[in-house]
């Protein structure tokens, strides 16, 4: 036998190749949605349908097979930290299951009005979820920052499909915001390369844990600079005013879908903060910062919530409030607190997602209609005109009942009420911060979480009764079959959450321990460099 043959590398197995799909498949499928004419619109849904429904699948099996050692993909076969390296390891697959399932009952709610609304819905809709995961998947800031932006330009549009000159204010004041924090993204990662000359996590990490770098300093000042671009992008206070306008002006299922944005900052400060500043020279770095942070998002969202006058501004509000929750308990030092806080950031960004959606059907009709301009030039149609609708106005004998409990699941689940998975993680973070390093600021988050509960469930059942049981002029809600399976495929969601909270909660623990031994990390992505650096 040729010693050449003998020596060729091993083939690789299909399966290696999974990792990569939720970044090819929706742009492969996006770009060729762009050169459809935009009349195709049950051809463009169907793509759309078929095409996230993978991505989720992907990602439910990604959780599984993670779960004992990581998934490293390297693009070109370039090893890193020279090459592009995409990493699913707990943490990464279980947002990507976040992020598709969220995504799925979204794009199903569009079906029933909101995907006519405007052209490029569903490209743009493709491009926002490879833009998410791609972020959720990358090991270098980079190609962090090249997803991030993908992700920025799709929901730029996002928020203004369905055109009005509410959507219009608030889609210019959001790309304002971003644009800054974009800014700060690439200051603070110039002056991480110009220090470490790296961009790649692991690597920072391995040099980090070795003798002391000259510019140790400047790293740190532009890491904080980074901390604050991502602080923006997950609504932290007194950065996220942003948000609850912008939200509560989107469409539904546009709105519904961007509450996983801020998420990708929440993932970003967890990941780095127990990468790079697990251990080593920077061990701990900016943690009594998100601790007040957290807190201080709390009590900002929660104050929005007692005054907000609509459902979906208080639905904007307790994004925020989630947030808060994972910022607050990740600065204060506790594993066990952490891994709540990601057990209760599942549970409560579906359950936002669904309100998003009920706000929508529940305040049809109730307020009078804007007079809305269209934003694009071509294609633009009024999404209540029912002309070729297959599922537009059904109104169900039970429908009212259908939104009610809807509606009591939503707000027992941001609220924290048992039996449900928000009580079960906000108890899994009280018992994490009496038992952790810093039990005096833990109590502070106790005290936060507790005043924050009662905050969320009164405004949350005044809306109710306001929308629900108060005498209207406007006739009843009518409810497409696409919309009530959308909003039931979040909640019994949140339901599967709550039941199965054992196993759920151990996986979060798991995934915790995981993060917390970065040199595990370091070694699954940088093979035999991942030693100290000398």
């Amino acid at each position: 036998m040729n010693p050449a043959v003998t020596n060729l590398p091993a083939a690789v197995a299909w399966s290696d190749h999974i990792v990569v799909l939720p970044v090819v498949l929706p742009i492969a499928v996006a770009g060729a949605m762009f050169l459809l004419d935009e009349r195709r619109r049950r051809l463009k849904a169907s793509l759309t349908f078929a095409t996230v429904a993978a991505m989720t699948g992907i990602a439910l099996v990604l959780v599984g097979w993670v779960a004992e050692a990581p998934k490293v993909y390297r693009l070109g076969n370039w090893a890193a930290p020279y090459g592009i390296v995409l990493v699913a390891d707990r943490l990464s697959a279980t947002m990507l299951a976040l992020s598709g399932i969220l995504g799925l009952c979204a794009l199903v709610f569009s079906f029933a009005r909101w995907g006519r609304a405007g052209p490029r819905f569903h490209g743009l809709f493709l491009l926002l979820l490879m833009g998410v995961d791609g972020a959720f998947l990358t090991g270098d800031l980079f190609n962090l920052f090249v997803f991030f932006e993908v992700m920025l330009a799709a929901s730029y549009g996002l928020v203004l499909h369905g055109s009005g000159e509410t959507r219009i204010r608030a889609g210019l004041g959001y790309i304002a915001v971003n644009l800054v924090a974009s800014l700060f993204f690439l200051v603070g990662v110039s002056l991480i390369y110009g220090t470490m000359g790296t961009l790649n996590m692991a690597d920072l990490a391995r040099r980090l844990a070795g003798p002391s770098p000259a510019d140790l300093a400047l790293f740190e000042i532009g890491s904080a600079i980074l901390g604050l671009a991502f602080l923006i992008k997950c609504s932290a206070w007194p950065l996220g005013f942003w948000l609850p306008p912008t939200y509560a002006a989107a469409s539904a299922p546009a709105a519904a879908i961007l509450a996983i944005l801020s998420k990708v900052g929440i993932y970003v400060v967890v990941r780095l903060s127990l990468l790079v500043f697990g251990e080593g020279l920077s061990a701990g770095f900016g943690r009594p910062v998100l601790l007040a942070t957290g807190l201080a998002t709390i009590a900002y969202g929660t104050v929005g919530l007692v005054g907000a006058r609509d459902l979906t501004r208080a639905a904007g509000y307790a994004v925020m409030v989630s947030s808060g929750t994972v910022l607050a308990a990740l600065g204060t030092g506790s594993d066990a607190a952490l891994a709540g806080a990601l057990y209760y950031l599942f549970g409560s960004t579906l359950a936002a997602g669904a309100l998003f959606l009920l706000a929508e059907v529940l305040q049809r009709g109730r307020a009078p209609a804007e007079a809305a301009g269209p934003v694009f030039a071509d294609e633009y149609r009024d999404p209540f005109d029912d002309e070729d609708a297959t599922d537009v106005g059904s109104v169900l004998p039970t429908g009212v009942a259908v939104l009610g409990v809807g509606f009591l699941l939503c707000t027992l689940m941001l609220a924290g009420v048992p039996p449900l998975a928000g009580f079960v993680g906000k108890l899994a973070i009280f018992v994490g911060v009496a038992a952790g390093p810093a039990p005096a600021a833990g109590w502070w988050l106790v005290a936060a979480l507790t005043l924050s509960s009662l905050g969320t469930l009164m405004p949350l059942v005044r809306l109710g009764i306001l929308n629900l049981w108060v005498t209207h002029d406007a006739p009843p809600p009518q409810l497409g079959r696409s919309e009530l399976a959308a909003i039931a495929g979040l909640l019994a969601t949140c339901l599967a959450l709550s039941l199965w909270g054992g196993p759920a909660l151990a996986y979060a623990d798991a995934t915790v321990s995981w993060l917390t031994q970065p040199q595990d990390y370091v070694r699954a992505v940088l093979g035999q460099a991942g030693g100290p650096a000398t």
